[in-house]
């Protein structure tokens, strides 16, 4: 993307460039540092509002603070553009979240800048902390350590703990605190309206301006210590409002809240925090989508909008040929309220991704049985096992990356406890741009282990819908899992009646002969596509659609063994584990003997691309199924195409 040649940005290749404008170039810097993220993702795509929002925080950064050897961590790494544009990725950043460019996140090893990889969210604060732990153990007590984290993130129960011990640490770590009221969707919760009413007290403000401006001005000789000051600002702030109680109850230096689009304060802000010692949280407000008013308007929308019009701010949409079937969330979505509407048992819980999850449906419509967490996903699985005690059928919906850290929770408070929730686990397998830290790569191997989890798959919408309807009867009494991926499904005519499904069966797709393809959710879809190619060779495999990886199906799989000795698996999770692990211990443990490939997800991490760039690279793709099947099958290489 090309910069005007007698533009500032043009000559920012590193943030030891920025810091050598005068301050009065900055605000410039910010104009144009906005109008590169617009013009890039317009074109190329990619999470936008939140980058727009930190544009005149991320130049005050690198401006006051000596960027690298300075540690700035942020949070999730969604508002992190500016900053790789900042830090020497300018001319690359068109390639961010493209298969073999940038990633979508700060990433160790794409930058020394990117002092921590990010993903999920909440972890700032922790990771900073560390890293001063670790310097003043090494007697480095004059490098500065900031934690940029969000409103939204501000909720996850991992930024507490941190807090509670960075308060209790004396170490250079800055916490700011930048507040938008948004994280995908807007924030919930009482901390969000705490930090609203900090935020509009005008009364608060004003002594806090004054009190700021005053202390600024006190003699600093030895009757006037740096100890008296902090008491008098606490004081001031104490005459007024409690509002600074929670950060300073837990020991940080609370200041602000200041205009985070006003890239001189910061500047001001930063250069005085940064001569102050010990642990200290700065708040700033901040408007999501900041200088582009679309997003502005609909920060939810523009989140990550896809390509569009930067001049009309029109959202570009792929042209569609006749009727086309929805994405696997919305089917969940419209799904939950035909069962609710027929079940008053039924709750649904979300941490944070009401939108992404499509539970943003059932909250439109049944806002007191569909609830919006924050982003807790802790709290999500214990709070609906609470809510099973008392009887409720309790859909949690996570997505598959996001259910890992909760981990403990689903075995400790639901598996344990035998609670039938319902666990539908969106974004199931590669899940394209968003990259390594968003695959679902793992859920398949760390659900299947635990004891009274039921495991399942669909292959398409209607076994979707058929197997929520299964997990809500009473007949269904154990914890109950549902992945499914991310994206578009297969089936136009989608809202079939329900259909019970037995629990522990699979289906037979098509018979065949010599070769069984045993599949496990939508890339039976894949094995479809394959199949008709392998027909072309003479090749007749038999499909099996599993649908359970927990129970496995007993009597389908006696029946594939006795008829067939290649069998080939395939799924869109880690090999490790899987369900093709699973395949082969039900094998030696029945005394079974056969050839058996797995397909799946290698033992790597799957980086960013698209969804089929990523599926090729793992070697299942209808392509790479049609090549495993002919080499099982003894086709030569040179007849393979």
């Amino acid at each position: 993307m090309e910069i005007h040649p007698g533009s500032l940005l043009r000559q920012i290749a590193l943030p030891e460039d920025l810091r050598k404008l005068n301050r009065s170039q900055l605000n410039q810097v910010c104009d144009e540092l906005r109008q590169y993220i617009i013009d890039v993702v317009s074109v190329h795509g990619g999470h936008f509002a939140a980058s727009l929002g930190v544009v005149e925080l991320t130049v005050a950064l690198h401006y006051v603070f000596n960027t690298p050897d300075d540690q700035l961590v942020w949070d999730v790494g969604h508002q992190a553009y500016g900053h790789k544009i900042l830090t020497g990725r300018r001319e690359e950043f068109a390639t961010n979240r493209q298969y073999h460019g940038l990633s979508g996140f700060p990433r160790r090893a794409e930058s020394e800048y990117d002092t921590f990889g990010v993903g999920h969210s909440s972890t700032s604060i922790s990771a900073a902390l560390g890293m001063a732990l670790a310097d003043v153990q090494k007697g480095d007590t004059s490098r500065q350590h900031i934690a940029v984290i969000g409103d939204g993130a501000l909720t996850g129960g991992i930024a507490f703990e941190a807090m509670n011990h960075a308060g209790v640490s004396k170490t250079n770590l800055l916490i700011i605190l930048n507040d938008n009221c948004m994280s995908i969707d807007p924030n919930v919760g009482a901390l969000k309206e705490y930090l609203t009413d900090i935020t509009i007290s005008p009364t608060y403000n004003k002594i806090r301006e004054e009190s700021w401006n005053l202390l600024g001005k006190l003699p600093k000789g030895k009757h006037f210590t740096r100890d008296m000051a902090s008491k008098m600002e606490t004081a001031l702030k104490g005459m007024v409002t409690k509002s600074s109680n929670l950060f300073e109850a837990l020991k940080l230096r609370y200041f602000g809240p200041i205009d985070g689009h006003n890239v001189q304060k910061l500047v001001d802000s930063l250069q005085d925090l940064k001569n102050i010692p010990g642990p200290k949280l700065l708040h700033i407000i901040t408007v999501k989508g900041k200088g582009y008013l679309p997003a502005e308007k609909d920060q939810t929308k523009w989140h990550a909008p896809g390509l569009f019009d930067k001049v009309t701010g029109e959202i570009q949409k792929k042209p569609v040929m006749g009727p086309q079937p929805l994405k696997y969330q919305d089917v969940f979505g419209k799904t939950i309220i035909e069962l609710a509407e027929k079940n008053d048992k039924i709750m649904a819980v979300t941490p944070a991704m009401p939108s992404g999850s499509s539970l943003k449906f059932m909250m439109a419509e049944m806002p007191k049985r569909a609830l919006d967490v924050g982003i807790c996903e802790q709290h999500a699985v214990t709070v609906s096992a609470g809510m099973a005690t008392r009887g409720m059928k309790v859909f949690c919906t996570i997505y598959s990356t996001f259910m890992q850290r909760a981990y403990d929770q689903l075995i400790h408070d639901v598996a344990i406890q035998d609670l039938p929730i319902v666990f539908c686990l969106d974004r199931a397998g590669l899940v394209g741009e968003d990259g390594a830290t968003h695959q679902g790569a793992f859920d398949i191997a760390y659900t299947r282990c635990i004891p009274n989890l039921i495991v399942s798959a669909p292959m398409d919408e209607p076994e979707l819908r058929n197997l929520m309807y299964t997990a809500q009867l009473p007949s269904a009494k154990h914890p109950f899992v549902i992945r499914y991926p991310r994206g578009q499904g297969v089936t136009v005519d989608w809202q079939t009646p329900f259909e019970k499904i037995k629990i522990g069966t699979g289906r037979k797709i098509r018979d065949g002969h010599e070769l069984a393809i045993l599949s496990y959710g939508h890339p039976g879809n894949f094995v479809m596509e394959a199949c008709k190619t392998l027909t072309t060779d003479g090749i007749e495999p038999a499909h099996y659609d599993m649908r359970f990886v927990k129970p496995l199906d007993d009597k389908l799989l006696h029946e594939v063994f006795k008829h067939f000795h290649k069998i080939l698996t395939i799924e869109d999770g880690c090999i490790m584990g899987g369900f093709g692990s699973a395949i082969l211990e039900w094998m030696n443990e029945h005394g079974y003997s056969a050839e058996v490939k797995r397909l799946g997800i290698p033992d790597k991490i799957i980086e960013q691309g698209k969804p089929e760039q990523q599926q090729a690279e793992c070697g299942f793709d209808p392509k790479s199924i049609v090549n495993i099947a002919r080499e099982m099958m003894g086709v030569k290489v040179k007849e393979m195409v």
